[in-house]
């Protein structure tokens, strides 16, 4: 479904991602876990059309998408889920999963859409006329992944959903991540907490300041010693 191939995205003079080739199949949850800083987020922000990429190419089901506009990528059925949630905080929680909807125009497969995000994430139906900035940052992070949801992304880009989350809502989380790819749609995931990430992830791959070192299957990765050393605390 995606295909980078040698992407390099600089922001300045800062070469923030380095020659990275990587795929995710259909259907596939894929992880990338490294530090902070090692570009991640730039990889995704790549793909959605949010930073240019200097040279290399990002193929979505055999459409080059590389220089496209993130709108005309959010059509062809690529969402996003920032990090820091990035929730419109001045409006109500069901105006910013309407929000999510706005290049779409078949209004039954919306409703459609709003009824199954308000079943997934139960807590945001108690909270629709509530303002979003309220919202404590484990029902910020939901907003976040429930607006990118109405758009009926074949792919969701998940940036960093359990950052800042007690424990248990982490649990919720990482579930929920599962229920949305159970009913159909791939997910790239990018997340600190590899161990919740690689527990949910089909396959994996680790960068190192813009690089990628290392690609296996998700329990590959969790029994590699150099994984376990650096990401897992072990």
């Amino acid at each position: 479904m995606l295909t980078i191939t040698g992407l390099n995205v600089y922001y300045g003079a800062i070469h923030a991602v380095s020659d990275i080739t990587l795929t995710v199949g259909q259907g596939e949850i894929v992880t990338l876990i490294g530090a902070n800083g090692a570009g991640k987020s730039t990889t995704l922000r790549a793909i959605s059309g949010l930073v240019r990429a200097r040279s290399g190419t990002i193929l979505f089901d055999g459409q080059d998408i590389t220089m496209l506009p993130p709108d005309t990528i959010v059509r062809l059925g690529i969402g996003h889920s920032p990090e820091g949630r990035r929730v419109f905080a001045n409006m109500s929680v069901r105006e910013n999963l309407e929000l999510g909807a706005y290049t779409r125009k078949d209004h039954a497969a919306i409703r459609e859409d709003y009824d199954r995000v308000l079943s997934l994430f139960p807590r945001l139906k108690e909270r629709l006329s509530q303002n979003a900035g309220t919202l404590s940052g484990g029902e910020q992070q939901m907003l976040a992944i429930g607006r990118a949801l109405m758009g009926r992304p074949r792919m969701l880009l998940l940036d960093e959903p359990s950052l800042g989350l007690a424990p248990f809502l982490v649990r919720d989380i990482f579930q929920i991540i599962r229920d949305i790819n159970s009913q159909g749609t791939t997910i790239l995931l990018v997340e600190q907490n590899a161990h919740m990430a690689l527990g949910v992830a089909s396959r994996g791959y680790v960068l190192e300041t813009g690089t990628i070192t290392l690609s296996d299957t998700a329990p590959a990765l969790l029994t590699n010693e150099q994984v376990k050393k650096a990401y897992l605390g072990e």
